[in-house]
């Protein structure tokens, strides 16, 4: 994933940079970085590693250093950005966010005629925001250049460009899948992936930029520059697991939407008499817990928090790039009450399930604690697909999904022809898959949203919202 932030004003933005991508940093682990243009010194960069360390921590000694109205920055799961690129459109810096499905194929078609060359990184790979750049100086400006990205692009790009004037040139992807809003107070606006980042800085809700849209912010304002296209597909795991609470998409708040949905859970399992007799509901935290604060009130169970995360070292926004050291954090983070598990009958609601590798983890802890019985709800339906427009589910084979690979042990490749089935808690395939799952991770029942619920918390027309993760249909 990865989040972003712009700011341009008539006074100097460094610290509204700096504090509004370090809001984005729940959305990414790997790499931070910002750039500022100023009349006078022109561009200034900065780009760290924040895998073991976070991105206020690395950005606070580059503040004395930083100086002007205008400027972008990121937080990035993938590549290392901004970057600065000089071409025939002039001097810009260029972040994104997104998935280029046939990076491969672009890259051969530049190489064709001997006459280009990417700076390739360690894995030998092309860095996504130089393709885009690549793809953008194709054309005779900006605007043109970056609808003529986003059509080459098989996967989904988000953009966001500082020019050498000290503008910002803003896009959202081609189908909407991320959102892009602009902020304004008295000094000018930003754009931002989260609604709450400017909020906080004094910035007033302006604008949402709709799928394909192009803008242009300054000083005095905003103005499109290319319209937005009438096709969208905003992702629905916004919502469910990677917004931030406080923020707002399509006019639908996370909070609100997360306890409307675990309340839809609660009510669609007691129409059908399948609530189990617990002592009260819980969240896995932390973005499991609004959920379970629905599902409570809706299952009218009282709502408790059994074990909480040990944050203040290891937070929920970075952890060690080694395998064995992030498998012992994330034990280490989970502190027990132990007076609500013990001999407790307990119901966890959490965001999703993916790997289910934490989840086994979790269950082993609240038994080895003394808990009765384990009771498990996923927040959203079985997840058959990675994804493949905004690495929200990264994975080398869709075989590497809990569901999937549990699916094949029960059937084989024959069971790969029926995930319809298998998603639906009513078919045979169904039940049989919630039957092996709770073998499997030591549920003593376990229930997923259906994708109807789902979309009913959520609440706008269900044509604009991706599904592809449950679905497979784009």
């Amino acid at each position: 994933m990865g989040g972003f932030f712009g700011a341009v004003s008539k006074r100097d933005v460094t610290l509204d940079l700096f504090f509004g991508v370090d809001y984005h940093s729940h959305l990414g682990t790997r790499r931070g970085g910002m750039v500022l243009f100023d009349q006078k010194n022109g561009f200034q960069r900065q780009i760290h590693n924040i895998e073991n360390s976070p991105f206020r921590t690395k950005f606070e000694h580059d503040l004395s250093d930083f100086s002007g109205c205008s400027g972008i920055g990121c937080i990035s799961d993938t590549d290392p950005q901004p970057l600065l690129v000089r071409s025939h459109l002039g001097l810009y810096a260029i972040t994104t966010v997104g998935i280029i499905n046939n990076a491969e194929d672009l890259v051969k078609t530049y190489f064709a005629d001997h006459d280009h060359q990417f700076m390739a990184m360690s894995s030998g790979a092309v860095n996504s925001t130089e393709l885009t750049a690549a793809l953008i100086n194709q054309k005779e400006d900006l605007v043109s250049g970056i609808l003529h990205a986003q059509d080459m692009i098989q996967g989904s790009m988000t953009i966001l460009i500082l020019t050498d004037e000290g503008q910002i040139i803003a896009a959202r992807d081609k189908l909407g899948r991320l959102p892009v809003l602009v902020g304004q107070n008295e000094d000018g606006c930003c754009v931002s992936f989260e609604s709450f980042a400017y909020q906080k800085l004094g910035y007033s809700n302006a604008y949402e930029l709709g799928p394909r849209e192009i803008v242009r912010l300054t000083p005095q304002g905003f103005e499109t520059l290319s319209p937005a296209g009438k096709e969208m597909r905003i992702c629905a795991f916004l919502w469910t697991y990677y917004g931030y609470p406080n923020s707002n998409y399509e006019g639908v708040n996370v909070e609100v939407m997360r306890n409307r949905n675990g309340e839809i859970m609660a009510r669609d399992e007691a129409a059908k008499g399948a609530l189990p007799d617990v002592d009260y509901v819980a969240g896995v935290p932390d973005s499991g817990l609004p959920h379970a604060i629905g599902f409570a009130h809706g299952s009218k169970k009282t709502f408790f928090r059994p074990f909480v995360k040990y944050t203040p070292t290891w937070t929920s926004s970075f952890m060690p790039a080694n395998q064995s050291v992030r498998n012992q954090v994330a034990k280490m983070k989970q502190i027990p009450v132990p007076e609500l598990i013990e001999g407790k009958k307990l119901l966890f609601v959490d965001d999703s399930i993916v790997r289910g590798t934490q989840l086994r983890e979790t269950v082993e802890f609240l038994y080895s604690s003394g808990a009765k019985e384990v009771h498990m709800r996923s927040a959203c339906p079985p997840i058959m697909y990675g994804c493949k427009y905004l690495n929200f589910s990264r994975s080398n084979s869709d075989m590497e999904l809990l569901s999937r690979h549990t699916i094949q042990e029960i059937e084989g490749d024959e069971g790969q022809k029926h995930l319809e089935e298998y998603a639906d808690s009513t078919t045979e395939r169904g039940k049989c898959l919630l039957r092996t799952i709770c073998e499997k991770l030591g549920f003593d029942s376990l229930g997923y949203q259906s994708l109807d619920g789902l979309l009913e918390a959520i609440g706008i027309d269900k044509n604009k919202i991706c599904t592809y993760c449950w679905t497979g249909r784009e």
